[in-house]
């Protein structure tokens, strides 16, 4: 079983470059592309980040989102580093039930999580 997970962007190009740099941890490289996708894969078994270009720019908020566990306690650094890339910053750091999370939006707006689980082993770097 695959899992891929697909998001709408009017720029398939320039959301490949953002999330390319935003993934690198994890060392995503660009995969199958044939007009109208552009995928992004990674090492097994992570999913594939599918780029779909659609002609609209994203309206409304997103029904599914990525949580990214950067494998560290302090968030702000990965923050800080996705916003140099073109992210945006939509929360301060909030916190639920031990969990640790940012809001954060890619280039075209489309929201994810950069986020810490509770009893992590991580440690602020």
């Amino acid at each position: 079983m695959q899992i891929v997970v697909t998001l709408d962007c009017v720029d398939t190009e320039a959301q490949a470059n953002f999330w390319l740099a935003a993934l690198a941890p994890l060392d995503y490289r660009r995969g199958f592309h044939g007009p109208p996708y552009l995928s992004l894969v990674g090492p097994a078994p992570a999913p594939t980040l599918l780029l779909q270009h659609v002609p609209e720019p994203k309206q409304g908020k997103n029904r599914m989102h990525l949580d990214l566990d950067f494998g560290t306690a302090d968030l702000a650094p990965e923050v800080n580093r996705l916003e140099r890339l073109g992210a945006a910053r939509l929360s301060e750091e909030l916190s639920e039930h031990g969990f640790r999370w940012t809001v954060v939006a890619d280039p075209e707006g489309n929201e994810f999580c950069v986020f810490n689980p509770p009893n992590s082993t991580n440690v602020a770097e």
